[in-house]
């Protein structure tokens, strides 16, 4: 059964860094994608950003380029998150999410989700 287990969400404020982690396990990864999704108060589930676990290959929505990077510990199972110059538009319940035959921006091909974490962003 595969696992996902977000941390590292938080209070901070505007211009801020956060950096969340997410544990995977339960399965072989070989070269799936996992991405990060938010959803913030009110709104639907959204896409973040995803990387393959393995080569270079990363996606980010246009929203966050510049700001976020994401990245992975293959001897970890673990993808992060790095979040820069945080903004109030930022805040949301961060989810990672992985599949076995995933479109990377859509939310609906993915078949595991952690149990997300809070990201608040103060003006």
């Amino acid at each position: 059964q595969v696992q996902l287990v977000e941390s590292g969400g938080g209070l901070v404020q505007a211009g801020g860094s956060l950096r969340l982690s997410c544990a995977a396990s339960g399965r072989t990864f070989n070269n799936h994608v996992m991405g990060w999704f938010r959803q913030p108060p009110g709104k639907e589930r959204e896409f973040v950003a995803a990387i393959r676990w393995r080569g270079y290959s990363t996606y980010y929505v246009d929203s966050v380029k510049g700001r976020f990077t994401i990245s992975r510990d293959n001897a970890k199972n673990t993808i992060y998150l790095q979040m820069n110059s945080l903004k109030s538009e930022d805040t949301a319940v961060y989810y990672c999410a992985t599949g076995d035959s995933v479109i990377v921006g859509d939310r609906r091909t993915y078949d595991y989700w952690g149990q997300g974490t809070q990201v608040t962003v103060s003006s």
